[in-house]
């Protein structure tokens, strides 16, 4: 197992920012790529973003690219997702995962975090 616990989310105003971060209980959250997943009401959860185990690579959803940054700090078995221009539409409950290819699929990724509100006003 693999425990991750998010940071509590917020609210925030439309074309603010916010920096969520997911820690890993783990002495081995370096071997791990890691992603971001967010889910809104009423709908499946979408990919976000996902780093790979060295950050040499990273993913972006179209929707998000360009606003949002994922990066690691492995010595803090930690993965940030720092988003910026917020949208009312970026509202949902935010998850990271943990899994050994940073792809976008969710069924790439074996341990989830229980997830974090991020509501955006307008």
């Amino acid at each position: 197992q693999v425990p991750l616990i998010e940071s509590v989310g917020g609210l925030v105003q439309a074309g603010g920012s916010l920096r969520l971060s997911c820690a890993a209980s783990t002495r081995t959250f370096r071997n791990f790529a890691m992603a971001w997943f967010r889910q809104a009401p009423g709908k499946e959860r979408e990919f976000v973003a996902s780093i790979s185990w060295n950050s040499a690579n990273t993913l972006y959803a179209d929707s998000v690219r360009g606003r949002f940054t994922i990066f690691r700090d492995d010595p803090k078995n930690t993965v940030y997702l720092q988003m910026s221009s917020l949208k009312p539409e970026d509202t949902a409950v935010y998850y990271c995962a943990a899994g050994p290819n940073p792809r976008p699929e969710m069924n790439e990724y074996d341990y989830w975090g229980q997830g974090t509100q991020v509501t955006v006003s307008s």
